[in-house]
């Protein structure tokens, strides 16, 4: 019968739902799935040619291969915190709390237990989601500005703790994690060789991160379409409205496990930026680094997967690029003074110029925020959006 309907209506357009299964697919369109291989492609060969034109032009102005190694690092991150800001609509400064108790226990286990790879990507989620569920309950009865005082002081106790329990986290000074294990059978990140070629740290670490940002963002894109993520997101619409109808939001509910789910996965974020930094201290978990957090899923798109991991690819290259240029391009700019040792996502200090890097960077994460949150609340991903859906449906645009 429906051969037949095929056949003398001819097919259904793919972009027409006709069936739930239909909505719940997470690539529905010829588009779609050709974007997804596209990506995975480039995940594979982009390493390969990245010493050429016209990706050069990047790596001249900072932007390396290291630095995309990071940008999926804070990927990981911005989608634990979207998933509890952008989906469950509670607002937290405290997300780089998380990502250090992620980094620490990596650096440590890792060092001095000579902890596996494997393990230590298992054990940091799951310390994380300890940490996210002791915090969770607090966000039971509070909401909006109070939820971010409370978060705002996790911030605070988490930086004490961290310079003072010195010997897991080295204190002020901070703890090394260059000799933690990154290998995986006989594949070695620090030393990784395929087929007999040898690839360098920062194309193993390429792949490594970047394949953990797919893993996450399709475990967290299988969370907010089924029915977990459809209660969460009816929490951030209306709380009081999500239990009349039976959504549980006790201590045991949707607003405790939605930060106990944001918790893991900066956690495991956090996992994975301690080798990559190999020296990690209380500099690298400010507040400042929740407030990027907080630009990336503004910028990227609140409420969306892909969003999350355009902020921060957006927000990681930003200060790489502003460095490229810093050495007197730029007017106002200082001119760079090299090895000061300052975390890989922190801009370099300056020694004259009317304004400094990492000033400078601040006052554009402001920029960011304010801008979008008044133009486009739905970031950069709302903008694409409206473009696809006025093409998608031209000349019927209006």
């Amino acid at each position: 019968m429906n051969r037949f309907r095929h056949l003398v209506m001819g097919r259904p357009n793919e972009r027409m739902i006709v069936d739930y299964r239909d909505d719940l697919r997470l690539f529905p369109t010829r588009a779609k799935r050709a974007w997804l291989l596209f990506l995975v492609l480039a995940w594979i060969f982009l390493p390969a040619v990245w010493d050429n034109a016209p990706f050069t032009i990047l790596s001249e102005h900072g932007v390396s291969l290291n630095t995309l190694a990071y940008a999926a690092v804070f990927s990981i991150a911005a989608i634990g915190l979207n998933l509890l800001t952008g989906y469950t609509g509670q607002v937290s400064l405290g997300h780089s709390v998380f990502l250090a108790v992620g980094a620490y226990f990596t650096a440590y286990a890792g060092s001095t237990w000579d902890m596996p790879m494997l393990l230590w990507l298992v054990l940091a989620p799951a310390l994380g989601w300890i940490v996210g569920a002791l915090v969770g309950p607090f966000a039971l009865r509070l909401r909006g500005n109070y939820l971010v005082v409370v978060t705002l002081g996790l911030v605070f106790i988490g930086e004490h703790i961290f310079r003072n329990w010195k010997s897991v986290t080295g204190g002020s000074t901070g703890t090394s994690a260059a000799t933690v294990p990154v290998s995986v059978g006989p594949l070695d990140a620090r030393n990784l060789e395929i087929f007999g070629r040898e690839f360098d740290e920062d194309r193993a670490f390429f792949w490594l991160t970047w394949a953990l940002v797919a893993l996450v963002a399709w475990l967290v894109k299988n969370i907010v379409r089924t029915r977990p993520g459809r209660a969460l997101q009816a929490v951030r619409d209306r709380d009081i409205a999500a239990e009349i109808i039976g959504i549980d939001v006790g201590v045991a509910g949707y607003k405790t496990q939605a930060f106990a789910w944001s918790a893991a996965i900066a956690a495991l974020a956090g996992a994975l930026y301690a080798p990559l930094q190999l020296f990690i201290g209380p500099q690298d978990f400010n507040l400042l680094i929740s407030i990027q957090f907080i630009a990336m899923i503004i910028l990227g798109g609140m409420g969306t997967v892909y969003g999350s991991i355009i902020g921060a690819l957006i927000i990681t290259a930003m200060p790489r690029f502003i460095e490229g240029y810093s050495d007197g391009e730029l007017p106002l700019l200082g001119r760079l003074i090299p090895g000061d040792g300052l975390p890989a996502v922190a801009a370099k200090t300056t020694d004259d110029g009317l304004i400094t890097v990492s000033s400078l960077n601040v006052v554009i994460y402001g920029l960011l925020i304010a801008v979008f949150l008044l133009v486009e609340h739905r970031g950069l991903a709302g903008i694409w959006v409206r473009i696809r859906n006025y093409f998608s449906t031209w000349p019927f645009s209006y």
